[in-house]
């Protein structure tokens, strides 16, 4: 069986989280956390979410941290999703690049900053559930970080 792995983080901003607002013409919008696969070029899971970070909304982070690990078994591929925890540093979206934003199949996908308070991060439909509710766990600690 094959296995891909793919990196994603929790954005820390202040007093703020950064998340991706995802959508296609006539759907629903979800929030999600900045990521995507490791390719054979990066050196290791930190090198491939620093570069999926700036490709996706052109920012730079401090040192991240692994908190979750989540594994969906496939049929032919198993993913499994690192997810990170880490300061965003500066973020200008006129350095995002990459296949992601020339391609129409993968919709709308806006960083947006949300309160580091349980009820704002309630509000969002974000995914995965795993994930929700480990921030939902975590809020608080974050917030004195």
């Amino acid at each position: 069986m094959k296995v891909r792995h793919k990196v994603r983080v929790v954005l820390l901003d202040g007093d703020h989280l950064v998340f991706l607002r995802r959508g296609w013409p006539g759907g629903v919008p979800y929030w999600t956390t900045v990521g995507g696969s490791v390719e054979p070029d990066d050196a290791d899971f930190e090198a491939a979410l620093r570069r999926e970070v700036m490709e996706e909304i052109g920012a730079r982070i401090g040192p991240a941290t692994e908190f979750l690990t989540l594994t969906e078994p496939g049929g032919t591929t198993t993913v499994v999703e690192h997810y990170f925890l880490a300061d965003l540093l500066d973020m200008r979206l006129d350095r995002r690049h990459g296949p992601e934003l020339d391609s129409p199949d993968t919709g709308d996908f806006e960083p947006v900053r949300v309160a580091l308070r349980v009820p704002a991060v309630t509000a969002l439909d974000l995914q995965p559930t795993e994930l929700a509710e480990y921030i939902l766990e975590h809020v608080k600690e974050w917030r004195v970080r």
